[in-house]
């Protein structure tokens, strides 16, 4: 027969029966590859195989009892496969399920589905939702949760052709509600919380009384609830989880109500209380503390008044006595913590923290007597010794009294022991962090006293070996500095000794120094200074420090020797920071403030004069108006300790500070002018030359011929500015008297140094010409010159008196008592210039005359007035007795002249008139030669 004369159902029996041979023979292949050693390799190949051959299979219909009894046949042997290939995994090191096994699986339940129901086999429909339900589980662990929905739903189809209530056997009964389930964790995983709910709702149907399943479901409410927890700490999530945990609880409740047998109840009374202390947690969340206590309490009184000792009740309870702020109650709950073996080492440490953060300094005692007595219960950790630390210490109120409590805490014995371990060396580190950290922070806030404890104890984890040879060198010098503060100077110094044994450095050299300064021990600080350079890391900085420090502790000496010792470090030409004018001018200010000798300032002062000279102007000062200020600080003290020199008639030292004083003024910054400075150059060099010559006059030891040059080659550079200044300024704002003094100097100079007379005398006419001149300062130029002894010139001092007298008849008040003495004067010294000296003189007395014409009463001084007058008639008394009758009536004349013009001598006019008169009448047509020979020679009689 050929095949075209089959009949259609003849040739689709025989398709069907080609595809589930050749199916078979893949499950057999598949079979053989499963008992391989490393089946897992050929799995891909032949799952693609089959997944061809059952979607051929697929489009076959309708099948025979018989074709369907074979797929059924074929399913179940693929899916022991699958089974065996499962167990194998695991032994191959893989503990993942491949996706290709999974798939393996599908297409196992997927031909139970389609050969549909066989009569033969009982509960099929059954059978084949537990494929799917199996499939499902694995594709839900392998997060496919779209495949595991699909595995699931075709499971439940299967399982909903039978009514729930005509179900007896428990194996189905339990898949419908494992079904449920997984259907419900599948939702929940893939955010459909609705139907997740509602299916655990569902599930309530299918118990059937069965205390496991009561459990499942349970159990079930409670993960979600534990999710709902974990996943959001809001108010409305935590109120969520707390209905499913209260479901939970129910369904705990029922189940133990249908429990008929003892040992049936004991997994039911673990979820239940399982689930009350997840619900305490959540309403210790949401900060219900009443509830959670109520929780405990009955988790405490269940089990026939045993009560359950989870060790996280004592942990839940006292976090709530805190939230209520009964803290007698809750330390309790901590005190029980210690007894409670159970309680993991993180556990009590969260609680002790809790515990402290709320309790605050008030529970600093209980926290340490409660990690004390763990050490005696249970190995405690090192590391939860150094967080304990850290909790107590803490920060804020009681900060004090909480490193007490820190202090005495690591100083047990048993907590040190903690560390001594090599496996403890990160942990003995952290320690001692903390109590450093906590020892500066008391040192920072200046409680010295607890800090140095801190610091001490921080010590006990220090090992005492090479590589920690500096850390303890730094603890020492630390504990230096408390001590230091406290003022327990012996301590410190033992202290700061110890740390240079270890350590020497420079550090410790300068904290002796302090000691020693702390002390008042100036010598010892002295010799400290000097031995700081012997050190390896020293740096001139130090002597810096150790002056400001000895200026802090009004210890003067102290920080002269440092400075002074530090200016040897710039005469080295070793760079450094501050300009060394800035060193000299505080080495300058503490001398003054010393009280020391005056010739210690002028050394040091000098000492500023010569590096200024050496190393120029700016290197020294500074530049720009840092420098200008430093010259100005150098000159003005220079200026000052001049000044008071001469005040207190030590005038060598002024001379030689005034001296100074010049040079400083004259330095030039950064290329400025000094013309500013130029009036106190000027009366620097004048008044060191006054200076110079005051200190010969009191000491009576005549100047050296060079100094007379030193001091004169010092007003010649005053006369080169004197010009300039005179030219740029005015009269009012450049000081006068500083070309008097120099006048007045260099004329004295000159004398001594056997100038020509000629050469004074242009010294005085150029002054006298000047805008600077005075009528007093002429007045003192004739003074002087008329006064000075074997140096005295005569005809300067009547230049000078002349030209005095002049400006003071020229100006609209004059000062008739200066031209009474300015006359006197010129009198004086008339007779000494001319050869007619008579002449001379008489002219004097006329020029007073016509002076006193037209003056009021009592206007002209009244005593020279009659000293005028008297002494003119006088001086006719030798011309009279030697017969020179024209000049003693000249001089009669004059002196009855200046008589009428004097109040005083009214007396003696009428006396002096009758003289002359008969003077006249006796001598009448006589000339001196006549007089001479005749003999009626008469004598003037005295006024």
């Amino acid at each position: 027969m050929r095949i075209a004369e089959l009949s259609p159902d003849l040739r689709q029996t025989e398709t069907l029966t080609e595809i589930l041979e050749e199916i078979e023979s893949s499950v057999k292949e598949f079979e053989r590859i499963v008992s391989t050693e490393n089946p897992s390799k050929e799995t891909t190949n032949f799952c693609s195989k089959l997944q061809k051959g059952f979607s051929r299979l697929n489009s076959q219909s309708p099948l025979s009892k018989s074709n369907k009894l074979q797929i059924w046949k074929l399913s179940f042997r693929l899916w022991n496969a699958c089974v065996d290939l499962s167990n194998l995994t695991p032994a191959c090191g893989n503990r993942s399920v491949p996706v290709d096994h999974v798939k393996l699986r599908q297409i196992s339940a997927d031909l139970l589905f389609f050969a549909g129901e066989v009569p033969e086999i009982p509960s099929s429909d059954f059978k084949a939702a537990s494929f799917f339900y199996k499939t499902g589980l694995l594709w839900h662990g392998l997060k496919k949760f779209d495949l595991a929905a699909v595995c699931f739903e075709k499971a439940t189809d299967l399982t909903s052709k039978i009514e729930v209530s005509e179900i007896t056997d428990p194996g189905e009964r339990k898949l419908l509600l494992d079904l449920n389930l997984a259907r419900s964790t599948s939702a929940w995983d893939v955010s459909e919380r609705n139907l997740a709910l509602t299916l655990l709702s569902r599930s309530k149907n299918l118990l059937f009384g069965c205390p496991e399943s009561y459990r499942a479901l349970a159990n079930q409410y409670l993960i979600f609830g534990k999710l709902c927890l974990s996943s959001n700490s809001q108010t409305s999530t935590v109120n969520e989880a707390l209905k499913l945990m209260n479901e939970s609880l129910d369904l705990c409740d029922k189940g133990l109500r249908s429990c008929k047998r003892g040992d049936e109840n004991l997994e039911l009374k673990t979820l239940r209380s399982k689930s009350l202390r997840f619900m305490a947690a959540a309403n210790l969340q949401c900060e219900d503390y009443e509830s959670v206590l109520k929780c405990i309490r009955v988790l405490r009184e269940s089990s026939g008044g045993g009560g359950e000792q989870h060790p996280c009740l004592p942990v839940l309870a006292m976090k709530s006595w805190l939230g209520l702020g009964k803290h007698r109650e809750a330390e309790k709950e901590l005190r029980g913590m210690v007894l409670n073996k159970g309680i993991p080492e993180s556990v009590w440490l969260s609680s002790v923290e809790a515990y402290f953060q709320a309790t605050g300094v008030a529970g600093a005692d209980t926290t340490k007597g409660v990690f004390l007595g763990l050490l005696g219960r249970c190995h405690v950790s090192p590391k939860a010794a150094v967080r304990v630390a850290q909790v107590v210490v803490g920060s804020g109120e009681g900060f004090r009294l909480r490193a007490k409590v820190v202090a005495e805490l690591v100083s047990d014995e048993r907590v040190v022991a903690l560390f001594n371990e090599e496996t403890a060396a990160n942990e003995r580190t952290s320690m001692h962090t903390v109590l450093w950290n906590c020892g500066a922070e008391h040192f920072r806030l200046k409680d010295y006293e607890t800090g140095a404890e801190l610091f001490e104890k921080s010590m006990l984890y220090v090992p005492h070996n090479v590589e920690n040879k500096i850390l303890r060198a730094k603890c020492f010098r630390v504990l230096s500095l408390c001590h230091l503060a406290l003022l327990q100077f012996d301590r410190a110094q033992e202290y700061i000794t110890e740390s240079e044994k270890l350590q020497p450095n420079i550090t410790c050299a300068f904290l002796k120094f302090k000691i020693y300064l702390q002390k008042n021990e100036e010598i010892g600080a002295i010799a400290q200074i000097q031995a700081m350079a012997s050190c390896l890391d020293f740096n001139p900085d130090f002597y810096f420090l150790a002056a400001h420090e000895a200026i802090a502790c009004h210890a003067l000496p102290v920080a002269i020797a440092s400075l002074s010792v530090l200016l040897g470090v710039y005469s080295h030409g070793k760079p450094m920071s501050t300009p060394e004018g800035v060193v000299l001018r505080t080495l300058l200010t503490l001398l003054s403030r010393d009280m020391v000798e005056e010739t210690e300032v002028l050394k040091f002062t000098k000492h500023a004069h010569i590096r200024m000279k050496e190393i120029g102007p700016e290197n020294f000062l500074g530049k720009g108006e840092v420098g200008r200020r430093e010259r100005n600080w150098f000159a003005w003290n220079s200026w000052n300790n001049g000044t008071r020199m001469g005040k207190e008639k030590k005038y060598k030292l002024c001379a030689e500070f005034l001296e100074l004083a010049s040079e400083f003024y004259g330095a030039r910054i950064d290329g400025d002018e000094v013309e500013d400075h130029r009036p106190m150059i000027c009366k620097s060099l004048i008044l060191s030359v006054s200076a110079n010559i005051a200190a010969e006059k009191q000491s009576g030891v005549a100047l050296k011929e060079s100094d007379l040059k030193q001091a004169g080659q010092l007003l010649d550079r005053v006369g080169k500015m004197l010009p300039g200044m005179q030219l740029s300024d005015d009269c009012q704002s450049v000081d006068s008297s500083l070309h008097f003094m120099y006048t007045l100097n260099a004329y004295n100079l000159q004398a001594r140094l056997d100038n020509s007379r000629s050469q004074q005398l242009l010294l005085v006419k150029n002054f006298a010409s000047s805008k600077m001149c005075t009528p007093q300062y002429l007045l003192q130029i004739g003074l002087n010159a008329a006064q000075d002894g074997q140096h005295s010139n005569l005809e300067v001092s009547d230049y000078a008196l002349n030209t005095c007298l002049s400006s003071l008849l020229n100006s609209p008040s004059p000062d008739y008592q200066k031209v009474a003495l300015v006359l006197r004067k010129l009198i004086g010294i008339a007779g000494f210039l001319k050869g007619n000296a008579d002449d001379d003189v008489y002219n004097v007395y006329k020029q007073a005359y016509r002076i006193m014409i037209g003056l009021k009463v009592g206007e002209y001084p009244t005593e020279e007035g009659k000293w005028l007058a008297v002494t003119a008639w006088n001086r006719a008394d030798m011309p009279v007795r030697l017969g020179q009758v024209v000049i003693a009536r000249r001089w009669m004349t004059i002196g009855l002249d200046l008589a009428q013009h004097v109040q005083g001598l009214l007396g003696y006019k009428g006396t002096m008139e009758d003289f002359l008169a008969e003077f006249d009448k006796k001598f009448n047509g006589l000339d001196d030669y006549e007089y001479a020979d005749s003999d009626n020679r008469s004598t003037v009689t005295e006024v």
